[in-house]
């Protein structure tokens, strides 16, 4: 099992920028693909960008592409996400999440799950 706690979320007017961290536990963070989802109340669960074990294979979600940036760092047991140019409607929990089969292309593999932290976005 892993266990991954999220951290960085709070209030940001529209336009601004945040960064998420999470930190892993448990068993070997390596091998694991990771990625980030979130959910706004009343949503079901949404995808957002996985990162395959070796950080070299990444998909975004269209409705983040070009404004968040995933990224690892094995050595710490870190995954991060940069969001920048916030819109409101980026207004979620997110969660850190990790697929143990280590590519990180289908939100169906993502098993494990973080407590989320909070992203507001105002206008």
């Amino acid at each position: 099992q892993v266990q991954l706690v999220e951290s960085g979320g709070g209030l940001v007017q529209a336009g601004g920028s945040l960064r998420l961290s999470c930190v892993a536990s448990g068993r070997t963070f390596s091998i694991y693909a990771m990625g980030w989802f979130r959910q706004a109340p009343g949503k079901e669960r949404e995808f957002v960008v996985g990162i395959s074990w070796g950080g070299d294979s990444i998909y975004y979600a269209d409705s983040v592409k070009g404004r968040f940036t995933i990224s690892r760092d094995n050595a710490k047991k870190l995954v991060y996400l940069q969001m920048n140019s916030l819109k409101p409607e980026d207004t979620a929990v997110y969660y850190c999440a990790a697929d143990p089969t280590g590519r990180g292309v289908s939100s169906r593999d993502f098993r494990s799950w973080g407590q989320g932290t909070q992203v507001t976005v105002s206008s």
